[in-house]
């Protein structure tokens, strides 16, 4: 069966289906509602067949529908029925958890999605677990008013590489973490990156829809490999991935 992944953000809408390997888009934004993201889909897919799509969605999202509407979009999101709109069954996702899905090696693993807004998401042995970090209290504001794109902004880029090393090392040592996967569009406009975190790629958000309609599940395909221990990432040195601005 071939599966559409549809990967909503809150610059541009990245299409892709199985068999092709370069992905579409679209311009997004604060004002995209569902009907207008589906019409554009539909647009750009016309050339395409699929039996089934999988939805990376940017806000919470429980029994397979959004349950709170997305902070960087437009309205209509939670009651919209997109089973109907598309025509084939749809399986809706948190979009870090999506991406995180298709990142994932094995142990424990935090995802961070440096976007727009801040994206996160654990998987503990294969299982994924949506999270919302970026929405809890800190400092005058959350985690996303410092982490995310408003934050850069405010802070100038030297602060916000600062605070965000510091608010990654406390994550890495209250959840125990194994793994520290960083994505998002804003992760090459960090210097460096924390021990034990290694840089995501956003075109692994796909292979996460994909591995939602595997018939061996999630579980058991998105593990390639053994998870670090805890004594090798405290001995992986800063890893440089760009020129410090």
């Amino acid at each position: 069966m071939k599966v559409l992944v549809i990967d909503i953000g809150g610059n541009s809408v990245k299409l892709l289906v199985t068999g092709k390997t370069d992905p579409r888009k679209f311009p997004s934004g604060p004002a995209l509602t569902p009907r207008q993201m589906v019409s554009g889909v539909l647009k750009m897919t016309e050339d395409w067949n699929y039996g089934a799509v999988s939805i990376g969605y940017p806000g919470r999202v429980r029994d397979n529908r959004p349950v709170s509407e997305p902070v960087n979009l437009g309205h209509g999101w939670v009651k919209f029925d997109f089973k109907k709109a598309f025509g084939v069954p749809v399986k809706v996702m948190n979009d870090a958890a999506m991406q995180a899905l298709g990142s994932y090696r094995g142990g424990k693993m935090l995802f961070l999605g440096l976007g727009t807004g801040l994206g996160t998401a654990l998987i503990m042995d294969g299982s994924v677990m949506p999270m919302e970090i970026q929405h809890l209290p800190f400092k005058h504001g959350t985690y996303e008013d410092y982490l995310g794109l408003k934050g850069l902004k405010r802070l100038g880029i030297r602060k916000w590489r600062d605070l965000f090393m510091k608010v990654v090392t406390r994550f890495i040592t209250a959840l125990e973490l194994d793994d520290v996967v960083i994505g998002g569009g804003n992760v090459n406009k960090l210097d460096k990156l924390p021990p034990g975190c290694r840089a995501g790629d956003n075109t692994l958000a796909f292979r996460g829809g994909f591995l939602l309609w595997d018939k061996h599940g999630p579980r058991q395909l998105c593990i390639h490999s053994k998870a670090p221990s805890r004594a090798a990432l405290k001995s992986v040195t800063t890893k440089k991935i760009g020129r410090r601005k």
